[in-house]
């Protein structure tokens, strides 16, 4: 029994003792400042916005152009001439009507700023970049329809020609538009595409009725 115990008492002693201060390794790559994150997408934002904003309103508008001119129409002549007519038409009001827009924010904020408000003035918006941004993506969102179906001779695959690729391009530009936001991707191309089908269906139905009521044919002048 003795001996039991000093044993005990032997390896109790011999023991190492625990050490109480624990050190943990964190890898510097995995820390990430949110401070820094939000800046960026900030600083993105002012361009980010007008460019999609540009690209979606291109294609959902010219291709609802389009689409509203061959429900009274079904020449391909007709719809060429009409969505090049709302690129141009289009890409200059989303230009101007954004750099109007723009400035008057601008101003807003370099009031703010004079007033020793705390605002970082690179976060100040462009008015410019952001007009430039809006006009480009307007026309490249409006030229898809466009090259599509502006060729094609028949007007049933004309028109579904239109449709198949502007859906396409909706669902692309708002996934795009998230990503770089750092957004949810499908809820954002959800959105864009369902909206986008709710403009075609819409115009489309709307002046074929109006050209089936009143026996509307804009190609004989009627």
């Amino acid at each position: 029994m003795a001996s039991n115990c000093l044993d005990s008492t032997i390896h109790a002693i011999s023991s190492p003792a625990l050490s109480s201060t624990i050190h943990i390794a964190i890898p510097t790559t995995m820390i990430t400042s949110p401070t820094s994150t939000t800046d960026n997408y900030s600083a993105r934002s002012q361009w980010l916005r007008a460019a999609i904003l540009g690209a979606n309103d291109g294609l959902i508008s010219n291709s609802s152009l389009m689409l509203g001119i061959g429900a009274l129409n079904q020449s391909s002549h007709a719809m060429l001439i009409s969505g090049f007519a709302g690129l141009i038409a289009g890409a200059f009001s989303m230009g101007i009507g954004e750099l109007v827009s723009v400035y008057a924010q601008y101003d807003m904020e370099s009031a703010q700023l004079k007033r020793h408000i705390k605002t970082n003035k690179e976060s100040l918006p462009n008015p410019w970049k952001a007009a430039a941004a809006s006009a480009i993506a307007f026309a490249f969102g409006a030229v898809l329809p466009l090259l599509a179906g502006g060729f094609i001779r028949s007007w049933v695959a004309r028109v579904v020609v239109v449709g198949v690729v502007s859906s396409i391009g909706l669902a692309m530009f708002g996934a795009a538009g998230a990503m770089m936001g750092g957004a949810a991707v499908g809820n954002a191309a959800g959105r864009v595409l369902v909206g986008g089908w709710i403009a075609m269906l819409v115009t489309f139905g709307i002046l074929r009725l109006f050209g089936l009521v009143f026996d509307v044919n804009i190609s004989s002048g009627a």
